[in-house]
């Protein structure tokens, strides 16, 4: 699709969401609407409640930070309802990390409006939110991944014993995440069996499906983000490291986004030889395997022997200026505003329907 003709892109930035990741995607939201070239794009902001209304949001970056002493936004269900969102957009721009937004949801309705968008489509956006699904998509291409247990609700209501054996058989220290969640919220490490109950029940209570892992013990934690080629593709970002530096043991939902002195980021990550290429090349693969469009960034262990290990595949990455993956694509030469026009411009690329 081109430019329309006499008048700039009409472009829906949908934020918010009903998922626990909704005050992060309106911080998202903040930034994108800072850097968007309004010279190009007529911006129409939309929010989504953590109840499902639509309301048209306020187009103020302000208003979607992390206020004082930790404040997290959210979007304000007493705005005027949206309706008819999509008449007119040439574009829409979803900021939705988590379920019902990051997970195919919001993207078969682009689909059913015959509106483009950014970022993957409904079956990758799926497959990349659900880890479990995820490893399995990577594991039939070929590409490394941590061994991993799927416990759902109802196996850990009729027999939690049978859990507590299957999952031990992995070895300790495990970790436990929501199979569909992001940003580290419901996350837990488990030392050992005693640590395990609450491990699970604290991620059933964010999801009824958990992902019991092996931990990447002396693992180095590195990054790599992805972008569909304008001409082809994908290309890769330079990788970035992730340091703890502060009193958490793991790169947790405080670590990630309140304390900045809890973690420092290597952009790029100073690695041994050989590896920076192998993990562009596995990116880059990966992105290819589950089907990926647009963006994606892809977590990786660099284990103690040199190898290299996905962790998770994400199809909408923070995207804050401060975050890993404009980060990274900052290192690698595109700034911040230019990003955000890359990925506007790939998806108004992109034919609606079957691809």
């Amino acid at each position: 699709m081109n430019a329309p003709t006499g008048r700039r892109i009409r472009v829906a930035v949908v934020f918010g969401g009903r998922s626990s990741e909704h005050a992060i995607s309106c911080v998202t939201a903040g930034s994108v609407l800072q850097a968007i070239d309004r010279e190009k794009y007529d911006v129409v902001p939309i929010g989504i409640t953590q109840d499902g209304q639509w309301v048209h949001e306020v187009d103020d970056p302000e208003r979607h930070r992390i206020g004082p002493g930790g404040k997290l936004p959210s979007v304000d269900p007493t705005l005027p309802p949206a309706t008819r969102e999509f008449d007119d957009v040439d574009v829409v721009f979803p900021l939705l990390h988590g379920p019902w937004g990051e997970d195919g949801t919001i993207q078969g309705l682009f689909e059913m409006s015959d509106v483009r968008y950014v970022g993957s489509g409904v079956l990758a956006s799926a497959v990349s939110m659900d880890k479990a699904f995820m490893k399995i998509a990577l594991v039939a291409s070929g590409l490394p991944v941590m061994p991993s247990h799927t416990v759902t609700a109802r196996e850990w209501a009729t027999d939690p014993a049978e859990v507590r054996e299957r999952v031990a058989a992995l070895g300790y220290p495990l970790f436990v995440k929501p199979a569909r969640g992001g940003s580290s919220i419901g996350i837990a490490k488990a030392h050992d069996p005693g640590a395990l109950d609450a491990a699970i029940e604290g991620a059933l209570a964010h999801d009824p499906k958990v992902l019991v892992e092996v931990s990447a013990e002396g693992a180095r934690e590195v990054e790599c983000g992805v972008l569909g080629g304008l001409d082809g593709g994908p290309d890769t970002s330079l990788p970035a490291e992730i340091r703890i530096t502060g009193d958490h043991e793991f790169y947790d939902f405080e670590a990630k986004y309140l304390p900045e002195e809890a973690t420092q980021l290597d952009v790029p990550a100073v690695l041994p030889d050989g590896v920076e290429e192998r993990m562009r090349q596995l990116a880059g693969e990966a992105f290819i395997a589950a089907g990926c469009e647009g963006l994606a960034r892809v977590d990786f262990f660099l284990m103690p022997d040199g190898s290299l290990v996905i962790n998770e595949l994400n199809t909408m990455p923070g995207f804050t200026p401060l975050s890993m993956f404009p980060q990274m694509w900052a290192a690698t030469g595109l700034e911040y505003g230019a990003l955000v026009d890359r990925l506007l411009t790939l998806a108004l690329q992109r034919d609606t329907g079957l691809r």
